[in-house]
């Protein structure tokens, strides 16, 4: 590859990854409290939905933005609700949210546009601040840096910011303490339940705005079935970074990476490698994290398990 399809592959990482990294900090947070999240990936189905309709409606990508992020929480509290107050299985709560997401979007397709398959494309374009332009003219990863989505810069800075809160605050320490030891907590007066809903309610809304990423970031439409899995390869990219934001964050970039290979090898015409077998590789490695391939990698001591106050 030239030096064009380098900067091309790269800049294309960065890009692909800023989905799976929202939605991958935003299921730390769920469980780091305690709760496991499957429903990222409808979360993420139902904020690329509602984002493309509100901005296509306004001709306004912040209100699509924030409809993202509202239907995030809203669809993440049912699965909050579900496994929190009525101790249902969190996975099966997460596969069945999934389910309901897949359905009620395609089910809206006709609703809003009279047919379904696909929403009708957006027109509005981001604009981002002028003094943002400073990033293209970095020596050597200028060109890979700049001229994103903002989106995309956010979903990076949220890397410290998430560490930050749960790693140098109170908050962040109590919503440790609910995930891995919930009685320990709540004896020392932390209220376990209204940890987990927080923990679960801040996967929602960064799992919408990830899902957003999609149809109103770097995309024009909403097609069904476009989140494809990223849901679960998130999921996976916490299995690979140990639950750690910054970890995360370089799973995301390899998954990135692998999916941006496959399209610049189509581009620029290299057929030594089918595309077929490069479109696998983001989930072949998924299927390796999922399976324990990667290492010892153990999550929250109490993930998965309903919290029943002593009493109650």
């Amino acid at each position: 590859m030239n030096r064009i399809a380098f900067i091309s592959l790269f800049a294309m990482t960065f890009r692909l990854a800023a989905p799976l990294l929202l939605a991958g900090l935003g299921a730390i947070f769920s469980e780091k409290s305690g709760v496991i999240n499957i429903a990222i990936e409808g979360i993420m189905t139902i904020g690329a939905f509602f984002a493309l309709v509100v901005t296509y409606a306004t001709q306004n990508p912040w209100l699509g933005l924030l409809a993202a992020l509202i239907s995030g929480v809203a669809i993440s509290a049912l699965h909050a609700v579900v496994s929190i107050k009525f101790e249902a299985n969190q996975v099966v709560s997460g596969v069945a949210i999934n389910i309901l997401a897949a359905g009620l979007t395609a089910f809206l397709l006709n609703v809003f546009y009279g047919h379904g398959g696909q929403s009708p494309a957006i027109q509005t374009a981001w604009q981002l601040p002028r003094w943002f332009s400073f990033l293209r003219e970095i020596p050597l990863i200028g060109p890979i840096i700049g001229g994103h989505n903002p989106l995309v810069y956010f979903a990076f800075a949220m890397v410290p910011v998430t560490s930050f809160i749960l790693f140098k605050t109170s908050l962040g320490l109590r919503l440790r303490a609910v995930g891995e030891h919930p009685r320990a907590a709540d004896t020392l007066g932390v209220n376990v339940y209204k940890m987990r809903y927080f923990g679960v309610l801040m996967s929602g809304a960064l799992g919408g705005l990830a899902g957003a990423i999609l149809t109103i970031g770097e995309g024009t439409v909403f097609l069904e079935g476009m989140v494809a899995g990223r849901g679960f390869i998130a999921i996976a990219a916490i299995i690979f970074g140990k639950w750690m934001p910054l970890g995360t964050m370089l799973a995301c970039l390899l998954f990135g990476l692998t999916s941006g290979l496959q399209i610049v090898f189509q581009v620029v015409n290299i057929t030594a490698v089918k595309p077929q077998i490069l479109a696998t590789l983001p989930y072949v490695l998924t299927i390796l994290a999922l399976a324990g391939f990667v290492g010892k990698s153990e999550g929250p001591a109490a993930s998965g398990e309903p919290y029943r106050k002593e009493g109650h």
